[in-house]
């Protein structure tokens, strides 16, 4: 297999590839896309070598972790543009949809054991390691995941960097060799594979029936019936990878050269709005990257060739690029550096000592205001900014990038403890937000409480020396009057 492969591969078991196997299984799982996918490559790969039909099983259990209609529904869309695009590719597509839980208990070691590999995604935070752990242990066939999230393989690292200043100063030191390692745009687009046939035994499809995907796209509904939460609805956006690429191909043309003096104005559109697309491997951010470079007509040449840390500079690009690939790249990328190295990432002991010691230093602060979880909630606070924040949040599944910082900071001021604070971060942004439970989502909550932040001055009731943020100051930094009539009037 190639380099572009190199620290991406990972092999879950010891069991032994299965050369009597009836086809090569890809089990789709956190790069929910069929472009620009080193797992379906690797798998594509494999049954080229082993001259087996390709099957791609993309499942969607019920009861996973906030399991809503929203994130169901995004996720659902995408697999409609899955096996659109996998039709005339000659691969079994096999979309699963549990309609009570535990349904799809079986399916993947039934499927596995007529298999002659198993190649499945790399994913570090929400129960995703989980899952594959436990399949790992119960298949008997060969079995790898493969990390296509980043355009730095996580495993590069090999430690978790403290700063995001570190961390750039990494990253621009080792990845311009990844960048010539990009996979393939079309995993497919190659010859000799194996036509698929009747790879799939009938006797699978009878326990198991494939999805009526399209049905339920063309219903506007069919999640009426399903265990989930049907209190979070889905917003006004199409998931999968064809609403992806638009909205890409929209910011790059119109929004990128404005991304500079846009991004921070709650009341301008000024942000990608790619991160639930990349939350769900919809996109890829090398794809992401390389129209950037396109509309830049950028080439190697124009690197810095000293790796500084700086925010600036260092691509030879525009403001605006230079600024919108620092997101993509340094931040998006630090969130699956820690989760990838650090297993207590989500919890409270994960935050840096000195965010610890000054915390619990003012844990007996007196707060001018203590809310309850249903309380932040329903919006229902004293400050009606925060307040349009957490409604965009309900409503729109999404907070705007410079607000979350703020959302975050007020909850930690109105609860009666910063242990208590994350917990209502955690699941206020992982029930509402499309691009919640992610690597990158997690580096947001915990930045409030000083991840990847250092002390500040003066030292301050209930945050200490965490740095702290007012919804006044914020009002005379960026334009929130009509941001908050926008909501006013929205129930959350």
């Amino acid at each position: 297999m190639e380099d572009r492969f190199h620290l991406r591969v990972t092999s879950c078991n010891k069991a032994p590839l299965r050369k009597n196997g009836s086809f090569v299984l890809y089990w789709m799982t956190a790069c929910r896309r069929t472009r620009w996918n080193f797992g379906l490559e690797r798998a594509a790969q494999w049954a080229l070598e082993l001259k087996k039909p390709l099957v791609v099983l993309e499942a969607l259990r019920c009861d996973y972790p906030w399991a809503s209609d929203r994130f169901h529904r995004f996720i659902i869309e995408g697999m409609a543009d899955n096996q659109a695009a996998l039709k005339d590719k000659g691969v079994s597509y096999f979309p699963f949809l549990e309609k009570t839980i535990g349904q799809g208990k079986g399916l993947l070691e039934t499927l596995s054991e007529n298999a002659a590999v198993v190649v499945t995604d790399e994913y570090p935070a929400f129960f995703l390691p989980r899952m594959i752990a436990s399949a790992c242990g119960r298949i008997q066939t060969a079995m790898e995941q493969v990390d296509s999230n980043g355009l730095l393989p996580m495993k590069a690292a090999g430690k978790a960097f403290p700063t995001a200043y570190a961390f750039r100063r990494f990253l621009q030191k080792i990845l311009p060799s990844f960048l010539k390692m990009f996979p393939s745009e079309d995993p497919l687009a190659v010859k000799g594979l194996v036509k698929k046939g009747e790879a799939v035994p009938e006797s699978i499809f009878k326990r198991w029936p494939m999805a009526d995907i399209s049905g339920i796209i063309s219903s506007g509904g069919g999640l009426a019936d399903l265990p989930i939460d049907h209190s979070v609805r889905p917003p006004g956006i199409r998931g999968g990878e064809i609403g992806a690429r638009r909205l890409l191909e929209a910011f790059v043309d119109k929004g990128l050269d404005h991304y500079i003096e846009r991004r921070r104005e709650p009341e301008l559109d000024g942000t990608s709005g790619l991160s639930p697309y990349l939350h769900f491997g919809h996109i890829s951010p090398q794809e992401i990257f390389l129209q950037v470079t396109l509309r830049e007509e950028w080439y190697f040449d124009r690197l810095a060739s000293r790796a500084n840390g700086a925010k600036e500079g260092w691509w030879g690009m525009s403001d605006g690029a230079e600024a919108f690939l620092d997101q993509l790249m340094t931040w998006r990328e630090l969130g699956f550096n820690s989760c990838c190295n650090n297993p207590g990432y989500g919890r409270y002991e994960s935050l840096p000592p000195w965010a610890i010691a000054t915390l619990e230093a003012h844990l007996m602060d007196e707060r001018p205001y203590l809310y309850d979880l249903d309380i932040l909630e329903k919006a229902s606070t004293h400050d009606m900014l925060w307040n349009a924040a957490q409604k965009q949040l309900v409503y729109e599944g999404k907070i705007h990038n410079y607000l979350r910082m703020l959302w975050g900071k007020k909850i930690l001021e109105w609860t009666s403890s910063p242990k208590k604070a994350l917990f209502i971060m955690i699941e206020l942004n992982n029930k509402y937000a499309l691009d919640g439970r992610d690597p990158n989502s997690y580096s947001g909550i915990f930045w409030t409480l000083g991840r990847y932040d250092r002390p500040w001055g003066p030292e301050r009731p209930i945050f200490g020396k965490v740095r702290y943020m007012s919804s006044v100051n914020t009002a005379k930094k960026v334009s929130v009057r009509g941001y908050m009539e926008k909501y006013r009037g929205v129930s959350s």
